[in-house]
């Protein structure tokens, strides 16, 4: 799997002062470490000689001790060329090349004795680097006061952000000048069913920015393990951007005991805006696979128990009759059924039918397990046990049911935030789900966190989302995490790790609505991170066709939720409307059907954040393209070539757009479908509607008579 090309080191005494330089292997990139006078690190990093980052301080503020922030000298550099090609268990594509020059920074502070290094690694499209504490006497455990890493902007960019918040990312985007995030702040800071924002320019990565220049650059974090998730500060008077730690219930920020690394800081800067949404800087900076036998993780097409009651048609509860319950006292057979209660046999037996017949591999059923009636808001502990379903649900003939028609079923792990009470039944309930064939998990932390005082985003709650991936790994479950900390590019060591939302997904779109321009965004924010469970595929706008008390839309075309299953990439794809909505459309849900979840080539074919985005992938192991462009709310026309298909080859194109007359407020579901021959040779121009967009699956010719009277692009 590896060929390393080539690696040599250098190893010298280096004075305080003396600016050490450190190029990509393109020479594109250039960084230079620099003490400044009184010891305290620092660094620069140019583009094509430009400045991306100016000069910037390094350092950690420590509790109860001297601090990590200055007073040091080199003791030596280290530098190293590394090259490697990998392949993914799942992908955008079929392998990766890891190639970068490195720069290790041995640091010690003379008064204090203690050692620090700092690894810098350039890539050909960014950065990455970390601090590293040897095993040492005179630092052994400490605690992080605050990191003070910073990130020195070279002016007022264009940024598209969400607020720092150690709960959640389940934000609008806000695209505003750096000097204007202030002022919108209080705007942008929607309300959430828990969230903790810090500061009145706090912002959470991953990070878009746009210079006036035109260079886009995004700053991030990979390797997330055992430490918090890094939010962003910002000095709006010097624009420097400095990192701000997610606090623990005691308000320290991270608990160290050497020898450890801290995660990789990333920077990622192109000309080209969709050279940052096909950057592997993310997964590189994490650690191989840590799996010898990867043959039980697969790419997962999925529909569920899960849309009828998030637009409210249906409910999680089994009764409304009682107004608490407790597990192992309430007696549900005594009480009277919610007749609205939508995880029963006779539903889930009717999408098992619909996921057989249109070659979906799973079931997701929500609401089926006791415990829902009052497992939201209480700060309660002890609320759901994973194992016990509700009365009107016979799950051993759910179970047989699904494997005779080949159909497997996922399951559902809800918390409501009570990660104690989840971690004392994790092994009975992955035993439970091995025992009954489950094999993928669809997993949620809503609500304030128990133990009470921790968030979302600190060191106690990232331990725990590792330690549930690694735990469902003993028993050969893939984990799609709702309402976890934002990925770091972990995909890759634990490709178990198969989805995640962390966003806000096409859920909100039930509740209140979200910009069109959204999903244009999240591919340059959230996606860098690692794949988006956004659960895309809703064909019936209209919210309160499918229940009367809603009266908003969602605000997309049809046309636009089938490219959602292209441009919003993920391993884990879920067709999420009613499956009598999807009857009504067959024509068009057939490109759901169709489309891959696993690719061996991915192009970018035209990008601006907060505008569109348009991707073309080939399908893993096979000649298919498909193509897919999601538009803001401007109607636009799109421009594309076809050169990526294979020359001298012939291809069917069946191209799902929208109509001329299509808007996503007022005209959402006016969408045609028209096929092509195509060849490398072919180009299109194609109508995007406000809020909308097109999708297009392309596939060889086999036989020239697939191609009479087609028209030919």
């Amino acid at each position: 799997m590896k060929n390393i090309l080539s690696v040599f080191f250098l190893l010298f005494i280096a004075v305080t002062g003396k600016a050490e330089e450190l190029k990509s292997p393109d020479n594109s990139f250039r960084l230079t470490f620099e003490l400044k006078k009184n010891g305290t690190p620092t660094y620069d990093l140019y583009l094509d000689g430009k400045p991306v980052i100016k000069t910037s301080k390094l350092g950690l503020e420590l509790k109860d001790t001297e601090s990590l922030l200055s007073g040091f000298e080199v003791v030596s550099v280290t530098r190293n060329t590394f090259d490697e090609t990998w392949q993914p268990v799942w992908g955008e594509t079929k392998e990766i090349r890891n190639h970068y020059n490195e720069m290790e920074v041995a640091l010690l502070q003379s008064e204090t004795g203690r050692k620090m290094s700092i690894r810098f690694r350039l890539f050909d499209d960014g950065l990455g680097f970390r601090y590293e504490f040897p095993q040492q006497k005179n630092l052994d455990y400490f605690v992080i006061k605050e990191e003070r890493t910073e990130f020195a902007m070279t002016g007022d960019h264009t940024a598209f952000w969400i607020p720092g918040d150690f709960d959640t990312q389940e934000y609008e985007y806000t695209k505003s000048r750096l000097s204007e995030i202030r002022g919108l702040f209080d705007k942008a800071f929607t309300g959430n069913v828990s969230q903790t924002a810090f500061s009145k320019t706090g912002v959470q990565t991953s990070l878009m920015l746009k210079t006036d220049a035109g260079l886009y650059i995004n700053l991030h974090e990979a390797a997330l393990v055992e430490y918090p998730a890094m939010h962003l500060n910002l000095d709006d008077e010097t624009m420097v951007f400095e990192s701000f730690l997610t606090p623990d219930a005691r308000g320290d920020k991270g608990y160290m005991q050497a020898p450890r690394t801290t995660p990789w800081r990333t920077v990622i800067a192109s000309k080209d805006a969709g050279d940052i949404l096909t950057s592997n800087i993310t997964l590189n900076l994490n650690d191989p696979c840590a799996y010898e036998n990867t043959d039980w993780i697969k790419p997962v097409k999925y529909i569920g128990v899960w849309w009828e009651m998030i637009t409210g048609k249906t409910d999680w509860s089994y009764t409304n009759d009682i107004p608490s319950v407790q597990l192992g006292v309430t007696d549900y057979k005594t009480v009277k059924r919610n007749p609205k209660h939508a995880a029963n046999t006779e539903n889930v037996m009717k999408y098992i039918d619909f996921a057989a017949e249109h070659g979906f591999d799973a079931v997701l059923v929500e609401g089926w397990n006791e415990g829902w009636e009052d497992w939201f808001g209480k700060s309660k502990d002890y609320v759901f046990d994973f194992m016990t379903p509700y009365p009107d649900l016979d799950l051993p003939k759910i179970r047989d049911y699904a494997k005779s028609k080949g159909v497997k079923m996922m399951m559902h792990h809800e918390t409501s935030g009570s990660v104690r009470n989840y971690e004392r039944h994790m092994d009975k309930a992955y035993q439970f789900m091995k025992d009954n064939g489950y094999n993928s998990v669809k997993s949620g932390y809503v609500g304030d966190i128990i133990p009470r005082g921790e968030t979302h985003y600190g060191q106690w709650m990232v331990n725990h989302y590792l330690y549930a991936v690694e735990k469902a790994a003993e028993y050969e479950i893939m984990v799609n995490a709702h309402e976890a900390v934002r990925p770091t590019g972990l995909c890759r060591t634990y490709p178990n790790m198969i989805g995640n939302e962390s966003a806000r997904g096409t859920e909100y779109e039930a509740f209140v609505g979200t910009r069109p321009d959204h999903t244009t965004v999240l591919p340059f924010t959230r996606l860098i991170g690692g794949p988006m469970d956004y659960t895309p595929g809703i064909f019936e706008p209209d919210v309160s066709k499918i229940n009367p008390d809603r009266h908003h839309n969602v605000n997309t075309t049809l046309a636009r939720q089938l490219a959602l299953y292209v441009t919003m990439y993920s391993p884990l794809q879920m067709a999420a409307d009613l499956p009598e909505t999807y009857e009504k459309h067959m024509d068009a849900f057939q490109f759901i059907k169709d489309v891959a979840l696993d690719w061996d080539d991915t192009k970018v074919l035209e990008a601006e954040p907060g505008d569109y985005v348009t991707y073309a992938r080939k399908a893993k192991g096979k000649e298919d393209w498909f193509v897919g462009r999601t538009n803001d709310e401007e109607a636009r026309y799109s421009s594309i070539k076809f050169d990526f298909l294979t020359k001298g080859k012939k291809y069917i194109a069946t191209v799902y757009s929208d109509a001329k007359d299509a808007h996503y407020k007022d005209n959402p579901k006016a969408y045609q479908i028209k096929k092509y021959v195509v060849s490398n040779r072919s180009k299109l121009k194609q109508f995007c509607a406000p809020g909308g967009g097109y999708a297009i699956s392309i596939k060889a010719v086999t036989d020239k008579s697939e191609t009479k009277g087609l028209p030919r692009l």
